[in-house]
């Protein structure tokens, strides 16, 4: 045997009897890049001669040659069913209708794989490449049953099961190709890279989200920390007045912040006497201060006397 025969029988799919569809699409290949596959899909007619002519040996050395490589292709326990067989031809026949089924059968597989390609759509968070590769599965498992979709069949029914988030790449395509002759290669690879923008696209965005959301955060705080933290009032003397002030801490200091709001929005009242006039202190019910004002027990009895 010459050393391309031996490179191919290392190159054979052993067959073990799963997956019978893509074993023989892998086989199919093989024959036909040794110019086999018509030998071993319609077989040849040998009237068996005393003496045989130049062309029938040679159709015997290339189907000599194709039943090796079948039974070469074959796990012991399958092999053992063509072990009867002289031709590639009868080989292939018997393993075809015992593993992919009598022509009604492959009608029956036909028509669903129809149906599934037909009803085929990109899913939401499904990759162009992972969902090219699904149709690319269906196609191959209708060429092993003898159907052969055109390329512009396969490539127009990608583009029409698309996601919206390849809307603005389906109409390029078609008007800058001639789908008769655009490739699913070439689809694929445009596919892929509009894909790719997309997501490099969105990766930026995010993180100027997440800029923008931790610029705003932390302004937020600061200016919810100035506007609400501790300050001088805005009477006479010390105390926590309508400037800044944290707000309802406690019922002795019931209305700090709301009057500092009120100051701020307001540019502080117009009439400070009213405002004093407005409050009452705790400890002596009169109006015109408030218990803040009491720093001591002086300031205490300064209001007994204000009694």
């Amino acid at each position: 045997m010459s050393s391309n025969g031996r490179n191919m029988q290392a190159l054979v799919p052993i067959f073990k009897g799963e997956k019978y569809h893509l074993w023989s699409l892998k086989m199919k290949m093989m024959f036909r890049s040794q110019e086999l596959w018509d030998l071993v899909e319609t077989g040849f007619e040998d009237p068996n001669p005393e003496k045989p002519d130049q062309p029938l040996q040679e159709k015997r050395k290339k189907d000599a040659k194709a039943l090796f490589f079948i039974q070469s292709a074959l796990d012991e326990d399958i092999l053992s069913r063509i072990s009867a067989v002289n031709t590639a031809h009868e080989a292939w026949e018997i393993l075809k209708q015992e593993y992919m089924g009598a022509q009604k059968v492959i009608t029956v597989k036909l028509e669903t794989l129809r149906q599934k390609f037909e009803t085929l759509s990109i899913k939401e968070k499904e990759s162009i490449q992972e969902y090219l590769a699904r149709v690319s599965a269906i196609v191959n498992q209708m060429k092993s049953y003898g159907e052969f979709l055109s390329n512009e069949s396969i490539v127009s029914k990608v583009l029409r099961s698309l996601s919206p988030r390849f809307e603005y790449i389906v109409p390029a395509i078609i008007e800058a190709n001639d789908l008769s002759t655009y490739t699913f290669d070439e689809m694929m690879s445009s596919l892929i890279a509009h894909e790719d923008r997309i997501s490099k696209s969105s990766e930026k965005a995010e993180e100027k989200a997440f800029q923008v959301k931790g610029n705003f955060s932390e302004n937020g705080r600061s200016e919810s920390y100035g506007s609400h933290g501790r300050g001088r009032g805005g009477f006479n003397g010390r105390g926590r007045g309508y400037g800044r002030g944290r707000g309802f801490s406690n019922d002795q200091n019931q209305y700090r912040g709301s009057y500092g709001d009120e100051n701020q929005h307001n540019g502080g009242f117009k009439d400070q006497n009213q405002f004093r006039n407005s409050i009452q202190c705790r400890y002596c019910k009169k109006n015109g201060h408030k218990e803040a004002d009491f720093w001591s027990k002086q300031r205490n009895e300064r209001c007994f006397r204000l009694m």
